[in-house]
C-alpha cells in the first residue's frame, strides 16, 4: 500500500477520492486550508513540504473556479516544488476538465496551463479529463432559479457525470506507476441545459419556466460547438434522472 497525498482532500470531489483509498488501504493524507491533520493553502505553499515527506502518490484535486481559476498554477508551482524536493513521488494525479483546450474560458484556460505544467515538470504524471459533474449542473439551475423565470445558455448541451464516479476512477489511477493523459471520461447522455432545468425544477417541486438565453463570447460559441462534451466516452453510468431522484 502507498502513502497518498490527496490536495482539495475536503471538497466534494476529494473528499469522496479519500475515502475510496482508505478502503483499498493506502495511509491517505487529506491537505486543504482547512484540512485538521495538514492544512495548507497552496497558494502560499506554507506546511506543504511537511505533508509531502514520504509521500509516493499526489492526487490533485484542489482548485478554485472563482476568478478564472486565478491562483491553481500558482498552487501547482508549489505542489510541483515540494514533489521534487520530497524525491519520493512517484505519480501526481491531476483532475481536469474536457474540453479545456477547445472551449476558451478563463478557468479552463489555467486549467490547460496546469496540465502542461505538470507534463512539463519532470514528475510521473496521470492526466483525467472529465466532463462537469451532476452537482455543478444542479448549482447553475439553482443559482439561475432565485430569478421569477429561469434563463439558462441556450443551445448549450452538457453531458453530466456523478462525482463519485469519477472519485473511483481517480483512486484507480492513484497507483506508483504514472499513466500520462488518460481517455477522458463522460457522462451517460448529452443533454441540453434547458432539458436538464426542467427535470431539476420539476424533481425540487417547481413548476418555473425555463428560458433560453442567448449570449455572446468566444467561451459561449465553444460550448455551443460542443467543445466540452466527449460522445465517444460515454463511459458514465448514472444518469441526471438518476441523480435527482438519489438527492
Amino acid at each position: 500500500m502507498s502513502t497518498i497525498l490527496v490536495t482539495g482532500g475536503t471538497g466534494t470531489l476529494g473528499t469522496l477520492v479519500v475515502a475510496r483509498l482508505r478502503d483499498q488501504g493506502h495511509e491517505v493524507r487529506v491537505l486543504s486550508r482547512h484540512a485538521p491533520d495538514h492544512p495548507v493553502d497552496l497558494r502560499d505553499g506554507r506546511g506543504l513540504d511537511a505533508a509531502m515527506a514520504g509521500a509516493e502518490v499526489v492526487v490533485h484535486c484542489a482548485s478554485s473556479p472563482r476568478g478564472a481559476g486565478k491562483g491553481d498554477d500558482v498552487a501547482a508551482g508549489h505542489l510541483i516544488a515540494a514533489a521534487r524536493r520530497a524525491g519520493t513521488v512517484r505519480n501526481t494525479v491531476y483532475i481536469s476538465i474536457v474540453g479545456v483546450d477547445a472551449v476558451p474560458l478563463g478557468y479552463y484556460r489555467t486549467k490547460l496551463k496546469v496540465e502542461r505544467m505538470l507534463e512539463d515538470s519532470g514528475l510521473g504524471v496521470t492526466i483525467l479529463r472529465t466532463t462537469q459533474f451532476h452537482d455543478l449542473v444542479a448549482q447553475v439551475v439553482e443559482k439561475a432559479a432565485k430569478l421569477p423565470v429561469v434563463p439558462l445558455p441556450a443551445g448549450v448541451r452538457v453531458q453530466p457525470i456523478a462525482v463519485g464516479e469519477v472519485a473511483q476512477r481517480l483512486a484507480e489511477l492513484a497507483g506508483p506507476a504514472p499513466s500520462g493523459r488518460v481517455a477522458d471520461m463522460g457522462g451517460p447522455e448529452i443533454r441540453t441545459l434547458q432539458e436538464l432545468g426542467r427535470a431539476y425544477l420539476a424533481a425540487s417541486g417547481r413548476g418555473r419556466r425555463v428560458v433560453p438565453l442567448p449570449l455572446a463570447g468566444k467561451a459561449y460559441a465553444g460550448f455551443r460547438r460542443g467543445g466540452h462534451l466527449t460522445p465517444s466516452q460515454a463511459v458514465g453510468r448514472l444518469t441526471f434522472a438518476e441523480f435527482l431522484a438519489q438527492h
